[in-house]
């Protein structure tokens, strides 16, 4: 099962993508990590990318998606992905589906996870993130080692994560995102909405079964 996560930041999608990759049993792609693993290795679309960041550039969307097509062509990612992350705009949709197109594969669901603004400011303003791995954490303070086994990072607190920050974020994502939302649902992809306030859990056991219906409305 191909499925992509939409939200807000702070919703909870990359805590949820790991529980929801670790319970189908297939990888999880966001963009961040396939980014940074392409110009690590210096794949083809990963010296591209290098380049622009080098002058200081933003990488473009067909760098992105390049790099994310060449993620979901190894062998790993033949039975299905989680997508964390890949879609914030319209034009980056309408690249994945051309991604999908070309690999002769088809995304199964959008998962779009909901959550009040205040509930996002009071979430980010209390986490922190580790300086080495990006893992994000909460309850944890800024200077305590990373929890992860081995990465010997320290946590820290994003400037982005402060309470006007994150406003302007929420701001961004609305602006952005919205037009993604509605794009979605009149793509014929199934597209399915989880409440994203509860515990880490909770949430998990009310996206499986809504994936459960993803499933039905695929099979």
């Amino acid at each position: 099962m191909n499925i992509l996560l939409l939200g807000p930041p702070g919703a909870g999608k990359g805590t949820q993508g790991e529980r929801i990759a670790e319970r189908l049993g297939v990888p999880k792609v966001a963009t961040g990590d396939v980014l940074r693993a392409a110009v690590r290795e210096g794949t083809g679309m990963g010296l591209a990318a290098k380049g622009f960041m080098d002058r200081g550039a933003l990488v473009p969307d067909d760098v992105i998606l390049g790099i994310v097509k060449e993620a979901l062509e190894a062998p790993a990612m033949a039975r299905g992905v989680v997508l964390d992350g890949v879609v914030r705009t319209v034009p980056q949709a309408e690249g994945l589906r051309r991604v999908f197109s070309e690999l002769g594969r088809s995304l199964d669901c959008v998962l779009l996870f909901e959550i009040a603004d205040e509930e996002v400011v009071r979430r980010l303003g209390g986490r922190t993130v580790c300086e080495r791995c990006q893992t994000p954490y909460m309850g944890k303070a800024p200077g305590d080692p990373c929890p992860k086994p081995g990465c010997g990072g320290k946590l820290v607190r994003r400037k982005d994560d402060e309470p006007e920050a994150i406003r302007t974020r929420m701001r961004a994502y609305r602006e952005q995102t919205e037009p993604v939302i509605a794009w979605y649902r009149g793509d014929g992809t199934t597209f399915l909405e989880v409440d994203a306030l509860g515990d880490v859990e909770e949430i998990t056991e009310r996206v499986m079964t809504r994936l459960a219906q993803c499933g039905e409305a695929n099979g």
